[in-house]
């Protein structure tokens, strides 16, 4: 089918809204049609350079909620009509990943950055002039239709509102594992969140759930310092050198229990940071992305073997999408996460860029591209 698409011609390009072709579903794939899709960092990333991709043209988008209207071959577990979120770690369930429970590494994300389909290694996306298109993640969010594998869906309740649901595919569950998971929060623990975006508001939230006595926040925009109160955070800082002294005088010397770093783009210096401000047998979280070339890093090693702490990588919060994604839609419902409090701003598929200048000004906790008739 013909439609619109946000497409990326190269680094440092802005994003171009374009008919694109939307191939019919293969063996074990389904076409969506979306509601909306969140504008995450992680797009930003590719527009910079930082995260590398087979080609170009990009189609970008990896959080995104919709309906399935078309089923292919051999699918058993979705039908037409059922409401779906994307995830943006496929998740087979075979691999050996899959089996031990980890989702979240499964064996198919190799292909993410390909734009290569897992059924049969060939596009799903051409440009009207029939080139072939790398959609983000394998599924390509900044289109109102998308064909994708059914491993890179969850299936939710019809009744859960789409917009809100698709901030759950990426940003809400990787912020929340983050917290609930990799850095493992405890009841009475002092956490730091460093970095109050889309990822670390969602820190803040799952911190805060988990028990934690204080939680930190270290974030420079100065309008998100309320806004990750309202999310759970009791005190906020605007710099780590600000922070490092209140903390210290809180916890009585201890430092704190867990750090997460959720910067939008994460520098060598900032792991050393993490690390000054996490105590004795604590662990720091490294979930911010930065450039897929930098290996340098800032890292006192005598501190880390003689205070026996922790340095631990997370990628969608350390949890399984389809464990995931449905547990914390549960928590919404039940009122104990809040997900209409981080969308700040909705826009047409037209204002995308506007979007990402208003991310990058520190505007938004969470930009939220709705989609109507006049984008399809």
């Amino acid at each position: 089918m013909k439609t619109k698409g946000a497409l990326l011609w190269g680094v440092g390009k802005e994003w171009s809204i374009e008919e694109i072709e939307v191939g019919d579903p293969r063996a074990g794939e389904v076409t969506v049609q979306l509601a909306a899709s969140g504008l995450c960092h992680s797009d930003e990333h590719v527009v910079t350079g930082n995260t590398p991709v087979g080609f170009y043209p990009v189609l970008g988008g990896h959080e995104g909620a919709g309906v399935v209207t078309k089923v292919g071959p051999g699918v058993t577990d979705l039908k037409e009509g059922d409401h779906v979120v994307t995830a943006f770690i496929p998740a087979c369930g075979k691999c050996l990943p899959c089996s031990k429970g980890l989702q979240n590494l499964c064996d198919l994300g190799m292909h993410l950055l390909t734009g290569q389909s897992i059924s049969d290694r060939t596009f799903r996306y051409q440009t009207s002039g029939g080139q072939d298109i790398v959609p983000m993640c394998l599924l390509g969010t900044f289109s109102p239709y998308i064909t994708v594998h059914e491993a890179s869906v969850v299936r939710i309740e019809p009744h859960i509102p789409l917009e809100v649901a698709a901030l759950v595919g990426c940003g809400v569950t990787t912020g929340w594992g983050s917290a609930t998971k990799v850095a493992d929060v405890r009841p009475g623990e002092d956490v730091v969140v460093m970095g109050a975006g889309g990822v670390g508001m969602n820190a803040v939230q799952g911190a805060a759930a988990a028990g934690a006595k204080r939680v930190f926040v270290i974030e420079p925009v100065q309008r998100k310092h309320e806004w990750a109160k309202q999310l759970g955070a009791t005190h906020t800082f605007s710099t780590v050198e600000e922070a490092l002294g209140p903390i210290n005088e809180l916890t009585w010397g201890r430092m704190a229990d867990k750090t997460i770093i959720t910067v939008g783009n994460i520098q060598g210096e900032d792991i050393a940071a993490a690390m000054s401000l996490t105590g004795k047998g604590g662990r720091a979280v490294v979930t911010g992305m930065g450039s897929a070339t930098d290996v340098d890093v800032k890292l006192s090693l005598f501190e880390l073997t003689l205070l026996q702490k922790d340095l631990q990588g997370a990628i969608f919060g350390g949890l399984s999408p389809r464990v995931a994604i449905p547990q914390i839609l549960s928590l919404y419902e039940q009122g104990e996460v809040k997900l209409d409090e981080l969308v700040t701003t909705r826009y047409s598929l037209e204002e995308i860029n506007q979007g990402y200048q208003d991310m990058k000004d520190g505007k938004n906790i969470r930009g939220l591209i709705v989609y109507t008739d006049a984008d399809r």
